[in-house]
């Protein structure tokens, strides 16, 4: 029965993490493909994302929740069954649940990587999971080489913005507390102030990854952008202007009206 709970906890977790990802896709998604911005983005955009998830993409959030949730499951059996084997002197079968251990949580990794991908197309054409998967996962390969450096850069700078926030915090909390400790002799100060900082951390870990599901969000789309369309009157450009000048892309003018590029 424990086991049982704890799988339906894991389940129940990993779905709430994906329909945040699903909501949040929806919402940055309803951005880029909105033509004319900002007339034609949708009004409240994370709420209309919300119902539609709720509406339409619960069961293949599930299912993909369920996918990261049997891999975290059969981790989480290895690590006790090692444990229950830290005191034997076997050490092929030590090294054989190391080697499970490793590869788990390397496959675990690979699924949430596909997953998110998975949840953003679910989002933008409303795929069921596994076609989402799929077309994400042939994208990413036809691309493989800018999905490498901006998931490499993109991490490195939010990383950097959680040691800024932690950073800030500390400094911060360090002169207050060091002020209190003067006038009323305060002592064990350092323990509030890690205690401040681990907080804000997390905090900060939170908040930045709204700011990595827009990236990739983003990237996706202009992805599919640059694939499905090439910038004639028929097939236009959704990106905005900012990132057709960074890509170095244009909409042609429609000669038949004598219209000028579309921003």
């Amino acid at each position: 029965m424990q086991l049982y709970h704890f799988f339906g906890w894991l389940w129940g977790l990993n779905w709430i993490l994906a329909l945040g990802q699903c909501v949040l896709a929806g919402a940055f998604a309803s951005y880029y493909w909105a033509f004319e911005k900002p007339k034609d983005i949708p009004t409240l955009p994370v709420l209309a994302a919300l119902g539609r998830a709720l509406r339409y993409h619960t069961g293949s959030l599930a299912f993909g929740a369920l996918i990261i949730a049997i891999v975290q499951f059969i981790r989480a059996i290895l690590a006790y069954a090692e444990k229950k084997l830290g005191r034997s002197e076997n050490k092929v079968a030590k090294f054989i649940f190391k080697c499970l251990g490793c590869f788990f949580w390397c496959l675990e990794k690979i699924l949430m990587f596909i997953n998110k991908n998975a949840y953003i197309l679910i989002a933008v054409h409303g795929y069921s999971f596994c076609t989402a998967a799929r077309k994400a996962f042939k994208l990413i390969l036809r691309n493989i080489v800018r999905v490498v450096v901006l998931n490499k850069i993109t991490a490195f700078i939010l990383f950097l913005g959680k040691l800024l926030i932690t950073g800030i915090v500390g400094v911060i909390a360090f002169y207050v507390f060091d002020g209190v400790r003067e006038r009323d002799g305060l002592n064990y100060y350092l323990i509030p102030i890690i205690f401040l900082c681990i907080v804000a951390f997390v905090t900060a870990h939170g908040f930045l990854n709204v700011f990595d599901m827009a990236i990739d969000t983003i990237f996706l789309c202009v992805l599919e952008d640059l694939e499905r369309n090439d910038g004639t009157p028929n097939k236009p450009y959704y990106m905005s202007s900012g990132l057709k000048s960074v890509l170095s892309v244009k909409n042609k003018p429609d000669q038949a009206d004598g219209k000028g590029e579309e921003e």
